[in-house]
């Protein structure tokens, strides 16, 4: 199973939340740092929103910061938020579909695969906190974020 773009820059922008020692981020602090897409980011952040993993803010001195504490926040949530469709095979479409055993072999996968993430919390993944942010303070940073 391999999870979208979208839901890798999801979990990054929250885990850089989590340790970051201000708890605050911008989008090009966060798409200058790891090199991601500013536009794909801003989807991204605007849909964590939607989700209520995040608090954002405009204009001068915005940015965004976690909703809730990151012990709070489910690793399993963020991925069926940012991963809808779930299908690791595309088995509405096949011709063996209805005498196939497959199509709930992978479902039960993909249930097992959620509830180990479920277990899990943003904490757990920023576990390391001092060391993530010691990371995070060498990451490149833009003339934006560094002028803010």
């Amino acid at each position: 199973m391999q999870l979208t773009r979208h839901t890798d820059y999801a979990l990054r922008v929250l885990i850089h939340l989590a340790a970051a020692p201000s708890g605050r981020a911008t989008i090009p602090e966060i798409a200058d740092g790891y090199g991601l897409s500013r536009n794909h980011l801003m989807k991204v952040v605007h849909h964590l929103a939607q989700g209520d993993f995040i608090h954002t803010q405009r204009g001068r001195g915005g940015g965004f910061t976690l909703a809730r504490a990151a012990g709070d926040i489910s690793i399993g949530a963020v991925v069926r938020h940012s991963e809808p469709d779930m299908k690791m095979a595309d088995c509405a479409r096949c011709a063996i579909r209805p005498s196939c055993g497959l199509t709930g072999i992978l479902a039960e996968a993909t249930h097992a695969f959620l509830a180990v993430l479920d277990r899990h919390s943003l904490a757990d993944a920023a576990r390391d906190r001092s060391g993530l942010a010691a990371l995070i303070a060498a990451l490149p940073t833009s003339a934006c974020a560094s002028a803010g």
